[in-house]
């Protein structure tokens, strides 16, 4: 189910999702084991030390999906954001998978009904989180 890869994530993302993830119902959210499994063997860094082609929060990302065979380019936000037709919740499926990996990365992760959906990161075209914290 796992890419083989450790994903990478920012202290301040890592205690944002803990508190969403502490505050859902697993019946609210089925893919809430898999994503905890993900952020526990985590690489948690600080938010300047994320390399610039990793996911993190509110980056801007363009990722490819095997079955149907289709190219998104979607900004990664937290649920209430996730308003529009360019944001991408954290929370969806696609969402979790794609947090802490980098552009070359791909994962199999489940879909709620059954099934994997499988991921490829292209680019990560902005990662403004990241760029807040750069001196």
């Amino acid at each position: 189910m796992y890419h083989s890869n450790r994903p990478i994530v920012s202290s301040h993302d890592l205690e944002r999702i803990e508190a969403l993830l502490d505050a859902t119902p697993e019946r609210t959210l089925p893919g809430k084991g898999a994503l905890i499994e993900e952020l526990d063997r985590a690489d948690i860094r600080e938010p300047d030390d994320i390399p610039p082609d990793v996911v993190t929060m509110n980056s801007t990302v363009r990722f490819a999906m095997a079955v149907p065979p289709k190219e998104f380019c979607l900004t990664l936000v937290y649920p209430e954001d996730a308003d529009g037709t360019d944001r991408l919740s954290v929370l969806t499926p696609v969402g979790s998978a794609l947090l802490g990996l980098a552009v070359g990365d791909a994962i199999e992760w489940p879909r709620p009904r059954g099934g994997m959906l499988r991921v490829d990161v292209l680019e990560v075209l902005a990662q403004p989180e990241r760029e807040a914290y750069a001196p």
